[in-house]
């Protein structure tokens, strides 16, 4: 019996167990569907937060033109999903790695990122023995300091020599406004946000300007897509935790306008104390590196420690009634880092399974 008909509704589930809300995550993907049509950008959601072909196609189908992923090997389950329009938003380096990319671009249309001249000499020269080229974006940082070419002239030097490499195709740049994401003033964040973005749409219309081919400019995280999708001159946003939200993104970020989509149930395993819980949900079931998960729904109770298997949680007096074998649902910290712990989503409307989705990608880090 598959687990499908093994779980109907949410008493059936075991916990630990992921879920998600359907109706709250198909309420945040319209919601990012009309902030992108209302501004004429193209939405290419990261898949790093959900690793789900199933998910990715429920994307595509309400509007996205593709999906970002981390790495090659996510990309690579994507295309064996059906999902063949890929932003791999990393740097593809070493002879394996290029050679599961040519095979890739023979079942799909990927888009890589360079930011250093030699990368570009190593994916040219395998390419360049390809039956079609291979789109590439020039990676610009634009005041993150992870990776990515100045912008400016270094970056349109980047470009010219991607153009004149066999293999290639120009597709365009990126860039990541990921270092302004917790600034909690929202004027401030609106105009760094905007200042780091100008970086980026300068740069293409450069790129431009010298006759270089730039018809995409890629930039915007969930914790800043507000912004980044108003920015004039972006051309496509990457935005993917939306769809779920998590206290990151809520507390974190001030995303205000997104609903919870994303909970893992938990029960209750020991009451040791009057004010105290231990709930059978810990580090191998929820991170808590960026933010600690919040009870959902009851006043009162804090998680304040997670062990490898067990949580622990601090119960105000109106809050000490909780009793063994009594279930709660918790929204993660971060969601990206909460997921890929999990072998499956299920998927519910209301209390009735509709859906379990594995995490196809999941694991997939090469």
């Amino acid at each position: 019996m598959s687990i499908a008909q093994e779980v109907r509704c949410r008493a059936d589930l075991d916990t630990p167990a992921l879920c998600v809300d359907l109706e709250a995550m198909e309420a945040n993907i319209a919601a990012v569907v009309r902030a992108c049509a209302a501004h004429g950008v193209a939405w290419r959601p990261h898949a790093k937060c959900h690793k789900s072909v199933a998910i990715a196609h429920k994307l595509l189908a309400a509007g996205a033109i593709g999906m970002t992923c981390a790495k090659l090997g996510e990309a690579e389950v994507m295309a064996a999903g059906g999902v063949t329009d890929l932003l791999i938003a990393n740097l593809v380096v070493g002879p394996r790695k290029l050679r599961r990319l040519a095979q890739l671009r023979r079942v799909a249309d990927p888009i890589v990122c360079v930011d250093h001249p030699r990368q570009v000499e190593a994916l040219s020269g395998t390419m360049c023995q390809q039956p079609e080229p291979l789109r590439v974006l020039v990676e610009v940082d634009i005041g993150l300091q992870r990776v990515g070419v100045l912008p400016g002239a270094p970056a349109v030097e980047l470009a010219r020599r991607v153009h004149g490499s066999p293999g290639l195709q120009l597709a365009g740049i990126m860039g990541y406004e990921g270092h302004l994401l917790q600034i909690q003033d929202p004027d401030e964040k609106q105009s760094r946000v905007a200042a780091a973005l100008d970086l980026l749409v300068t740069t293409a219309e450069q790129l431009r300007a010298e006759h270089l081919p730039c018809p995409i400019v890629s930039c915007g995280g969930t914790g800043s897509f507000r912004y980044a999708v108003a920015h004039p001159g972006i051309t496509e946003v990457q935005a993917g935790g939306a769809i779920f939200m998590d206290e990151f993104y809520r507390t974190r970020c001030q995303v205000t306008d997104l609903q919870y989509a994303l909970t893992v149930l938990t029960t209750v395993v020991s009451r040791p104390a009057a004010d105290r819980a231990i709930i059978d949900a810990g580090r191998k079931t929820l991170n808590m590196e960026l933010v600690m998960p919040r009870v959902r729904d009851r006043q009162g109770i804090e998680i304040v420690s997670l062990s490898a298997e067990h949580g622990t949680l601090r119960l105000a007096p109106e809050a000490q009634d909780l009793q063994i074998g009594d279930r709660l649902e918790l929204i993660p910290g971060y969601g990206d880092l909460t997921t890929v712990l999990h072998d499956r989503f299920y998927a519910l409307r209301g209390d009735t399974i509709e859906a379990v989705w594995p995490l196809d990608a999941r694991g997939r880090l090469q």
